[in-house]
């Protein structure tokens, strides 16, 4: 009980030093957001709230501007079975991909974040 609640304590101060701490957008132009915005349509993040690990990847998103959903795969069953049934385990933060009708299950948050640092920081 006492672990639980430290880890609730730690989690929610993980989530204060983010919000205090969040950096910047990434500034583009109307053309190019929109651009962003309809790339993203195909990007599923599952993660749960206060993982560090999760933080760390919507972090990256806030500051590239990417409009991703987010699936919280530790308080809904639906989208917990979801990651497990289609990406095959439950570890987060996971990101899904759907591009030319495939789907790809992306997992660890450095190769995330590299991934998204790839793909939308240039445009």
């Amino acid at each position: 009980m006492i672990v639980k609640a430290l880890r609730v304590g730690l989690g929610q101060l993980i989530i204060f030093i983010d919000f205090i701490t969040r950096p910047r957008k990434q500034q583009r132009d109307a053309a190019a957001q929109a651009q962003v915005v309809e790339a993203a349509k195909g990007l599923t993040l599952y993660q749960f709230h206060a993982c560090p690990f999760c933080v760390k990847t919507r972090r990256t998103l806030h500051r590239l501007n990417v409009p991703v959903a987010l699936r919280d795969a530790k308080n809904n069953e639906q989208d917990r079975q979801a990651l497990l049934e289609q990406g095959g385990k439950i570890k987060v933060p996971c990101l899904r991909i759907e591009e030319n009708g495939q789907t790809t299950w992306m997992y660890e948050s450095k190769v995330i974040i590299g991934y998204l640092n790839q793909r939308f920081a240039t445009v």
